[in-house]
């Protein structure tokens, strides 16, 4: 019959032994976590590839109003050429400048200026489009700052929530290297940012 002392000697070998258990668990790997390095990289080889272009159709809504037009969008590290032709006017309009300026062509006989090309393009067309970070999101990149992102099975991603705004992958020109969206959907309530490339280029 096992006295006192043995009990208690029991009960420190196996509190030892599920400490020592315990110790070897370990913290379960987030599902994406391949996937999240695979972009970290992905990200990494566009933002060295900092001077880019492309060619196709972007289409704004904000639920009572709308505007849509053939787009070409150059980017020079942070300098940018913004130009969208509307096929219902049959003007052209120009929206350059950089992170700390912004200049608009083509919308009034001058030419108008402002601190930001979010702004100004608020101010003057009444279209919310967060330009600075669309730089990222339309290569299918995370902007700087907190974002959650989700992936699709082939590792690419299928939307990024960042800034208050939903980033919707739809379809993607495979033959890129990498991969680089042909469909990006934009939505932050009833403010709609639609692109549909036709062309990337250097």
């Amino acid at each position: 019959m096992i006295g006192k002392a043995g009990i208690r000697a029991a009960l420190v070998v196996a509190a030892l032994a599920l400490a020592a258990c315990a110790g070897q668990v370990r913290k379960p790997v987030p599902p994406d976590a391949g996937k999240l390095a695979q972009q970290s990289a992905r990200e990494s080889t566009l933002v060295a590839r900092a001077d880019w272009s492309l060619r196709g159709r972007l289409g704004v809504s904000d639920g009572h109003d709308s505007g849509s037009g053939s787009l070409e969008w150059s980017q020079k590290s942070s300098t940018f050429r913004f130009s969208v032709h509307a096929p219902v006017t049959g003007k052209t309009w120009v929206l350059s400048g950089d992170d700390t300026h912004a200049r608009l062509d083509g919308l009034r006989e001058q030419t108008i200026e402002g601190g930001d090309a979010a702004s100004l393009l608020q101010r003057e067309l009444g279209w919310e489009v967060p330009v600075t970070q669309l730089r990222y999101w339309v290569r299918a990149g995370r902007a700087p700052g907190a974002a959650d992102i989700e992936f699709r099975d082939d590792g690419l991603p299928a939307l990024i929530t960042q800034a208050g705004w939903t980033v919707r992958y739809i379809d993607y020109d495979l033959a890129q290297d990498p991969p680089l969206p042909s469909k990006v959907f934009a939505t932050r309530g009833d403010r709609k940012v639609r692109l549909a490339v036709r062309e990337w280029g250097p």
